[in-house]
Formats: C-alpha cells, sequence, structure tokens
C-alpha cells in the first residue's frame, strides 16, 4: 500500500473513509483486483504494545467472520498473536433458576467463535492491506468535505488533497462523518445503559467459556482469554457504571465477583477500567448513488449478544460481492441500481438484529417478576428444546452464506 501525499487532485475507483477493522477489511476484499483503492484514516495506528496486558476492547469473532478472515488471508497471523476461542456459553438469570448452556459439539463445530482484541485484528487487517498495490493510503488524514456529484464524488481532505472516486464508502463508525456530510438521519434507540470494560483473572479457569449472567439493571459478561484471563462487559446503568469505575481496586473485585455469583471464584487480577455509552443506531438509509456506509456507520446494536463487529463483517462480505460482481460486468460500482443490491441484502438482517437485541435488553434487564417469570421459563424451554437451540447456535455462528466470490 503506498502513501499518497500533497497532490491537488486523485482519482479512484474508490475511497474508503476510516481505516479500522471494517474498513479494512473491506480494503482487502478487493485487493489485488483491477479497482484503484484509497483509504483516509485520522489516526496512525500504533501497532506496538507490551507482550503482557490486553487491549480493554475485544471482539467475540463468530465463525462466519472466522472464515471471512480466512478468505482474506489474515487468520493465521490473528493466531500467532493470540486468539481465545471458547466452545460452551453459559447464560443464567439472577431472578430465578432459568438457564441455557449452549456446546460446540452440539453442532459439529471445534468451536463456538473466537474472543480476539480489536488491536489484534486491526494490526493484522491493517497491515495485510498495505500489502496491496491496488490500495493507497492517506493517513494521517482528516477528510474536510465531500461533495456528491452526478457520476462520482469528491472528498477534500484538510491538506487540500482531493480524491475523486466512483464511489465512496464510509466505514468510520457510530458517529459517522460521512453519513453526516451525506445527510443520511439515523434512528436512534436509548438503552439508558453503559458498558464497564476491564480484564481480569480469576481463581478459578474459565474452561474456554462464555459466561453471562443477566442482571436486572443489565447483562455481566465473562468472555475468555489466553492464561486464565477474561474479559469483562458489565452493563449497568450510566449511575452504577460510574460508581463502579470509581472505586477502589479491592471493593470493585468483590462487588465483580459477587455480581457473578462467584461461578469463577475470586477476582485476583484486575486491569485498567473503562465505559462507553450504549445505544442502538440504524442509518435510513445504507446508499445513495457513489455512496455507502458500513460497519457501525451503518449500524450500532446492543453488545449482549457480541454480535456488533460481526455484522460490520457481513456488511463487508456482500459489499465486496456486489462491486466485484458489477466490476466483472463491466457495470458501474457506484450506480445506485448497483448499491442498492447491497442494502437490500443487508438492511433486513441488520433490522431484525438491532430489533431483537432491544427486546431482549428490555426483557431480560429489569426487575418485574411478570418478566422475570417469562424469561426463566423462555430460557429453561429453550434449553430443552435441542432444535431450537441449534437454530439459534448456528444463526449466532453465522454459518451460512460468507463467501465473497459472486
Amino acid at each position: 500500500m503506498s502513501s499518497q501525499k500533497n497532490q491537488l487532485l486523485q482519482k479512484y475507483d474508490m475511497v474508503i473513509v476510516g481505516g479500522g477493522m471494517v474498513g479494512s477489511a473491506l480494503a482487502c476484499a478487493l485487493g489485488n483486483t483491477p479497482l484503484n483503492i484509497a483509504i483516509v484514516e485520522n489516526h496512525k495506528p500504533d501497532f506496538t504494545w507490551p507482550d503482557e496486558g490486553f487491549d480493554i476492547r475485544v471482539s467475540a469473532i463468530s465463525r462466519s467472520s472466522q472464515h471471512l478472515f480466512e478468505q482474506l488471508g489474515v487468520w493465521e497471523h490473528i493466531c500467532a498473536d493470540r486468539v481465545s476461542p471458547y466452545n460452551e456459553m453459559h447464560v443464567w438469570d439472577a431472578t430465578g433458576n432459568g438457564s441455557i448452556h449452549f456446546d460446540c459439539a452440539e453442532v459439529g463445530e471445534p468451536n463456538l467463535g473466537h474472543i480476539i482484541e480489536n488491536r489484534v485484528i486491526s494490526r493484522a487487517l491493517f497491515e495485510k492491506a498495505e500489502q496491496f498495490t491496488n490500495v493507497h493510503l492517506f493517513c494521517p488524514a482528516s477528510p474536510k468535505k465531500l461533495t456528491l456529484q452526478p457520476g462520482h464524488t469528491q472528498l477534500e481532505l484538510e491538506d487540500g488533497t482531493i480524491l475523486d472516486g466512483n464511489l465512496l464508502v464510509g466505514a468510520d463508525g457510530g458517529k459517522s462523518w460521512v453519513r453526516q456530510q451525506a445527510g443520511i438521519e439515523v434512528e436512534t434507540r436509548t438503552y439508558n445503559q453503559n458498558a464497564l470494560v476491564t480484564t481480569v483473572k480469576t481463581s478459578m479457569p474459565h474452561l474456554e467459556t462464555a459466561w453471562q449472567r443477566f442482571l436486572p439493571t443489565g447483562p455481566l459478561a465473562f468472555l475468555p482469554l489466553m492464561n486464565g484471563y477474561s474479559s469483562i462487559v458489565w452493563s449497568t446503568t450510566p449511575e452504577q457504571a460510574k460508581e463502579l469505575l470509581e472505586l477502589e481496586d479491592e471493593t470493585f473485585r468483590i462487588r465483580l465477583a459477587d455480581a457473578f455469583e462467584h461461578k469463577l471464584g475470586d477476582i485476583t487480577e484486575l486491569g485498567p477500567r473503562a465505559i462507553f455509552p450504549l445505544k442502538g443506531q440504524h442509518a435510513r438509509h445504507y446508499v445513495k448513488p457513489h455512496l455507502a456506509l458500513v460497519g457501525d456507520a451503518a449500524h450500532t446494536i446492543h453488545p449482549l449478544a457480541g454480535q456488533g463487529v460481526n455484522l460490520g463483517f457481513a456488511d463487508v462480505i456482500e459489499l465486496a460481492r456486489v462491486i466485484l460482481e458489477a466490476q466483472q460486468n463491466q457495470k458501474s460500482i457506484g450506480s445506485f441500481k448497483t448499491l442498492r443490491r447491497y442494502e437490500r441484502s443487508r438492511r433486513g438482517d441488520n433490522l431484525f438484529m438491532l430489533e431483537s437485541m432491544g427486546v431482549f435488553k428490555t426483557l431480560f434487564s429489569n426487575d418485574s417478576s411478570t418478566l422475570s417469570k417469562l424469561r426463566n421459563l423462555g430460557l429453561t424451554l429453550t434449553d430443552h428444546f435441542t432444535p431450537a437451540k441449534n437454530l439459534f447456535i448456528r444463526q449466532a455462528m453465522g454459518l451460512s452464506n460468507n463467501h465473497l466470490a459472486p
């Protein structure tokens, strides 16, 4: 990937704004093609970190996303860094005896997925993109002005460079600058929750199992990492999240172990803590002529099912497929007709997941006695109805429609 600077007007087939996980994955998916691609990223990534410690942000990578990484040629590099497979998942309710247990053996898979640090994924994808001669990097570079014109787009950077492209893709996150400049509105679901995240080590092994307890204030998840560590995602009210953030380490360790019913014993080590506001967002449109949104720029959901970034990678698979097919058929990759195929394919699935997470959040994050009885009964019945449970597992793992070839 070559670096381009201070050339006033440069023409590309596609300009990707955002070089994070989703943006870099899209560039990799279109590497070694006749398409000339630019990536604009405003922060120069730092891919050096000490061997000890973990990134505070992790992702639960589905089998579908793993298949994408394999196709892109980055999975071996990710595994050479560090990944943590999980073979089972235990979910239970704090207000009753309802629970459900998932096991990869039930669907004949080697695991249910992997917990991977975001920085590990980002490094593998970004460094892979650098290897393609048809991918060009503008970094650090900040977009200044976006102009949608008949037949093409123009993106002006802060240094005066103008990138002219047939297709501009916004992969710039939940606060997407591209989405705002394009005048695309979003529908917002307010969860009234913050996620407290940290890394811990426990006195008992996690057994390569993902654990989640539904508390009245929100779900508490222990996600397995290497060497007996776990990544914590504790979704709760903003007030309690702030209180937990400000506790002394020893007090927090006790509170965390108590909230988790000491399923993994005591908390023996504790990493830095941070909190992030949670909300669901869905763009009213994913595309305009010569413009498309992918990943968090198009949709964000509650993290309780761990599907957020996997939906973004599913966007990459479909948009890359649509673009490659248009290019092979000598059609415009940025035409509204071409891009609408991507939107029609992805919008329904993403909206369904967004609405489902809203329902789950309402059903599980409350202290209503009536809802408590319903959800405990639902967990128990689903756990004993193998066909429904296995269908749920396979859908969560994304075990279909995950190949790039058109």
